[in-house]
């Protein structure tokens, strides 16, 4: 049964004949209509569901509006799903890739279908009353991460998905400008974060596959089965590089008793363990040095903030028509919060 998917908005609406002329034209498809829906859980990225008869596709393309350079690229996302399956089965298969803006107005990726429950803001009702559940499928979250961060790129045939040397300085530059450009500030409270970030960046000598936005809404669990994840999404800002930068950066979603009193609405609610343990979770399945984790940490809130306030300002220009997006502005100022307390703790 499909729960996944809705009817498409409006302002999002493809030329769905050109699609249809152009997957025909690179796939071997069935002769039966095509069918279309929506998958509305995102923020960013649009997925749809494409259908002819019984066999089904995921669309993935950018969302409407100006683009970020170097975000939203379905060529990466296409690449690595190409070929990661074989290494980490919870990626699924990527099976065209287009670049003709002209088809439906931006590059697009057909990827493998996949069915089953993602863990949002709480306890899906299907895994409601289960033993121990929040754990169990917070378990399975890391256990999924750090498989990732194991997977031998070289083998993958992925050594060429990002430079490694120098990444975390380019991170901090990167997501600085980006700021900079949003807000045109170069003094503000969360330049000043970035600037004291790259007079102490840490040693780093372990690189990896990173996936860059890891978290309970980019997996999917099977029915009845919180204790493994099924499938990993939205791979189009992965890379190679310091592994424990993308698992802060999963991190900032999760509830910070530094938060208590603020009601984000992109954060857990329930009985989840905390952040400790899940460290001490990856951390013992990885054997990566902890030491330097605070500053990671730090980094990781400050690209959350970048990253809340590029959501808000697409709202705000009338790009997207997504309500949710208008409370990213507050979440903004929360994550900037955040990113000052644990430049305090280095």
């Amino acid at each position: 049964m499909k729960v996944d998917t809705g009817k498409i908005r409006e302002s999002e609406k493809l030329d769905w004949e050109k699609l249809e002329s152009q997957l025909r034209s690179f796939m071997e498809l069935p002769d039966s209509e095509m069918a279309v829906a929506q998958f509305h859980g995102g923020h960013a990225n649009l997925s749809y569901e494409i259908c002819f008869g019984d066999r089904c596709y995921v669309l993935r393309r950018p969302p409407f509006g100006k683009i970020a350079p170097g975000a939203h690229d379905m060529k990466r996302e296409y690449k690595v799903l190409s070929k990661l399956n074989e290494y980490y089965p919870m990626a699924p298969k990527a099976y065209y890739f287009c670049d003709d803006e002209s088809i439906i107005g931006a590059p697009f990726v057909i990827m493998e279908r996949r069915y089953g429950i993602v863990v949002r803001y709480k306890v899906p009702e299907v895994f409601e009353g289960m033993k121990d559940v929040e754990q169990r499928l917070t378990d399975a979250l890391i256990d999924a991460h750090a498989a990732l961060h194991q997977v031998d790129y070289k083998k993958a045939e992925l050594e060429d998905l990002g430079r490694v040397e120098g990444f975390l300085e380019r991170q901090i530059r990167g997501w600085m400008k980006r700021w900079q450009l949003l807000t045109g500030m170069t003094n503000d409270r969360l330049s000043s974060v970035f600037k004291a970030l790259l007079e102490t960046i840490p040693d780093s000598d372990h690189f990896s596959i990173i996936h860059n936005d890891f978290k309970f809404d980019n997996c999917q669990f099977e029915h009845g089965q919180p204790d493994k994840v099924s499938s990993v999404f939205d791979w189009d800002m992965s890379t190679l590089g310091d592994p424990l930068f993308d698992f802060a950066s999963s991190l900032a979603y999760w509830p910070d008793e530094k938060l208590q009193g603020y009601n984000l609405p992109i954060m857990l609610h329930g009985n989840f363990p905390d952040k400790n343990y899940l460290k001490e979770r990856y951390f013992d399945i990885t054997g990566f040095d902890a030491s330097s984790f605070k500053w990671y940490e730090c980094l990781a809130y400050a690209k959350t903030a970048v990253i809340a306030s590029q959501l808000f300002k697409r709202f705000k220009k009338g790009d997207s028509q997504d309500q949710r997006m208008q409370k990213f502005e507050a979440i903004t100022e929360v994550f900037i919060y955040q990113s000052e307390s644990y430049m305090k703790d280095i």
